[in-house]
């Protein structure tokens, strides 16, 4: 097995891996107890530190391979190069469609990775550019990936639930944890120099992130989620092509598709964005709530996703109250006719922007408006009844 391994590791490490997995419990496959910090990171901890992991590498040795200290055990001067060393290690990587196979080896990788987080959260020098080469070059062998194709329908349901729904769930999450973990606090770091770092965590290595929003484990989107939100942070350079980048995102969902997973975590990030927003609003974000936010309300599966759309939709009302009349007949054009429970869904939304609205923005759309709930009068849905009477008494009499 040893000798394995060490041919591996000369191998040139493949950009393709099969994984998918959801609802495990990453305390009992990762022996980690997983917390947050104060500004809601994520914080792996690791438990008891076994023998394991302080002659982690001794156990990769074999004939003709030099096992390598721990980080903790050399001077600071060759700290740098054991790095480099470490990360070339974990461009291994290994199939785990197969919990049988290359076991020892897989868990000797496990714990290099938490080697390598524990020395990114703690080192106190810049990261230079071929630490930084090998750290991206890292994650992208074991993160980038394509998803299989579904073998069935290639629509989302239009009604999701948890208890009855199976959820995928990513055997290599043992592994791609820690690796998001160590992305994440790379990108977090004070050491991290973004003007630096943005030659490596370039268009591509963000496109690419992106698309791993697609996965069906749920772990892996809120990772992502966070990472992203953190690079649009740092690198001020990549905002304008991430947010174009996620409408394109948009677009092949709702014109070609149907089907992606991560719509609703991409709408939580925009929705943080869109709150930063300076005013006026350029011309570039209004034509994103045009052309991308407002036409969301028409796919099937709308209900996955409307709470952070709804949440997106009401930002930009609030910012400038003269969107109230596109955003109200926009949501006029989509209006569910056979689907009561997404009509329910519609009500909750308009109420919210009537909120916001103002007469002027509300003269504008009041006829087609009116007419639209009256045909909701004719609905044999109660919650629909019970919505109606509320709109029409508090909000509309404020705003005539």
């Amino acid at each position: 097995m040893i000798k394995q391994l060490v041919g591996k590791l000369q191998r040139k490490p493949s950009f393709n891996n099969s994984h998918s997995d959801s609802n495990l419990d990453a305390n009992s496959s990762l022996n980690l107890s997983q917390e947050h910090d104060s500004h809601g990171n994520h914080k792996l901890n690791p438990g008891k530190k076994s023998s394991a992991r302080a002659d982690q590498t001794a156990n990769m040795s074999g004939s003709g391979y030099e096992p390598l200290p721990s980080l903790r055990d050399v001077p600071n001067s060759e700290k740098q190069n054991l790095f480099v060393k470490k990360l070339n290690l974990c461009c291994v990587v290994f199939d785990f469609s197969n919990p049988s196979k290359n076991i020892r080896e897989k868990d000797v990788k496990r714990q290099i990775l938490l080697e390598l987080v524990d020395y990114i959260s703690s080192v106190g020098t810049k990261f230079n550019e071929v630490a930084m080469q090998e750290i991206t070059k890292m994650v992208a062998t074991n993160l980038f990936r394509t998803f299989p194709s579904p073998k069935h329908d290639t629509k989302m349901p239009e009604i999701y639930d948890a208890d009855e729904d199976e959820l995928t769930v990513e055997p290599a999450w043992p592994h791609l944890q820690i690796v998001y973990e160590f992305l994440l606090r790379f990108v977090a770091s004070p050491e991290t120099d973004a003007k630096l770092a943005k030659r490596f965590i370039d268009h591509s290595f963000v496109l690419r992130l992106l698309d791993l929003f697609d996965s069906e484990d749920q772990r892996e989107r809120e990772y992502l989620k966070t990472i992203l939100h953190r690079i649009y942070g740092k690198f001020m350079v990549h905002r304008p092509y991430i947010r174009k980048a996620i409408n394109n995102i948009f677009y092949k969902f709702m014109f070609e598709t149907e089907k992606h997973n991560g719509i609703a975590e991409l709408l939580e990030i925009l929705g943080s964005i869109i709150n930063g927003f300076a005013l006026p609003l350029k011309e570039e974000h209004i034509l994103f709530l045009v052309r991308a936010l407002v036409p969301l309300h028409k796919p099937k599966s709308v209900s996955l996703y409307h709470q952070q759309l709804s949440y997106c939709i009401i930002q930009f009302v609030e910012k400038d109250h003269k969107l109230a009349d596109i955003v109200i007949k926009g949501l006029l054009k989509y209006w569910p006719v056979t689907s009561s429970s997404k009509e329910v869904l519609f009500l909750s939304e308009l109420e919210e922007v009537l909120e916001a609205t103002q007469a002027a923005e509300f003269q504008c759309c009041m006829i087609p408006l009116f007419r639209q709930l009256g045909r909701c009068l004719n609905s044999s849905h109660f919650q629909v009844h019970e919505q109606l009477p509320l709109i029409i008494c508090v909000h509309f009499y404020s705003l005539i």
